[in-house]
């Protein structure tokens, strides 16, 4: 078995057909069937249903797949290793960001590393707080930046930034004038949410939470995938929303209004998997994602 049939077998996993998988590896669809073949006959398994001109994953195919990827990550960090040996910061690093950190906080702090280290390939992924954290533990990404707090995965955890949430609403929204609400308010008015595994919504439903109320009675109308469809959701009528107020300050008095309800300041944090090597390229960024000021939010 060697590294490039690992390859091949998971490109052309991903695409089932072979000629699609070639293309994209640029080898001929020769080379990529007798790469496939050559493992098959090599363990004496078969990984790949064919039907017609079609291709398919067995069931032994589908249990490879994780395998296959685990060698090729550990393969991936071995020669990151040897680069770092004598090389300054270089490679690919693959960040993976919540959604308020990724639209809002991130990008000028990119910029700034990508002027320090050009030499490094910077791949940003966006999820929410539970699939960042599971990305970092599972070694799909290099760091996680998130807003929410993380389960116990075993990750290092710095605090780098300060962040506020807002309670949004509307121009027609009887909230808002701004006038102080408490947390029996809260239930008289329908919701928008962003999706459970949000880091918003989580910190906002562990703060009510606090004082009694459960989550469970709000009357959640829609469950939206991010900042942006929450906030057009609520642009008119009478439901409120849960947001960073990163993702709606420019909006404010415009189109939107914050109501009378305080949140406590909350943190991002930066993750990353101790078990796995610490590369120049990674250590550089944890450097200047640490070394800046940890502003608040006015």
């Amino acid at each position: 078995m060697t590294l490039e049939q690992l390859r091949i077998f998971l490109e052309v996993a991903r695409c089932e057909h072979v000629t699609r998988a070639a293309a994209r590896l640029n080898l001929t669809q020769s080379a990529v069937s007798a790469a496939v073949t050559a493992l098959e006959k090599r363990h004496l398994v078969t990984l790949f249903n064919r039907i017609g001109r079609g291709i398919e994953l067995t069931a032994e195919g589908r249990s490879f797949v994780a395998e296959a990827e685990a060698v090729l990550s550990r393969a991936g960090e071995a020669e990151q290793v040897l680069e770092d040996l004598v090389k300054q910061p270089s490679g690919p690093l693959r960040i993976g960001a919540s959604q308020t950190v990724a639209s809002y906080w991130l990008p000028g702090r990119l910029m700034s590393f990508h002027e320090a280290y050009p030499r490094v390939a910077l791949h940003l992924t966006s999820g929410n707080t539970e699939t960042v954290a599971r990305g970092v533990s599972a070694g799909t990404v290099d760091l996680g930046i998130v807003e929410g707090d993380v389960d116990d995965l075993g990750l290092e955890v710095h605090e780098v930034a300060s962040d506020h949430i807002s309670l949004v609403v509307g121009p027609e929204h009887n909230w808002s004038d701004g006038h102080a609400l408490d947390i029996t308010d809260l239930k008289r008015t329908s919701w928008v949410m962003r999706e459970r595994g949000s880091g918003t919504r989580a910190d906002f439903e562990r703060y009510i939470g606090q004082f009694g109320l459960d989550p469970d009675e709000l009357d959640v109308v829609l469950e939206l995938p991010s900042n942006e469809a929450c906030l057009a959701a609520v642009r008119t009528g009478q439901a409120a929303t849960v947001l960073s107020r990163r993702a709606v300050e420019l909006q404010l008095d415009a189109d939107f209004r914050q109501a009378g309800f305080t949140f406590p300041p909350r943190r991002f944090r930066v993750l990353r998997d101790p078990r796995r090597y610490l590369s120049r390229a990674c250590r550089a960024m944890l450097d200047l994602l640490m070394s800046r000021p940890r502003e608040g939010v006015p």
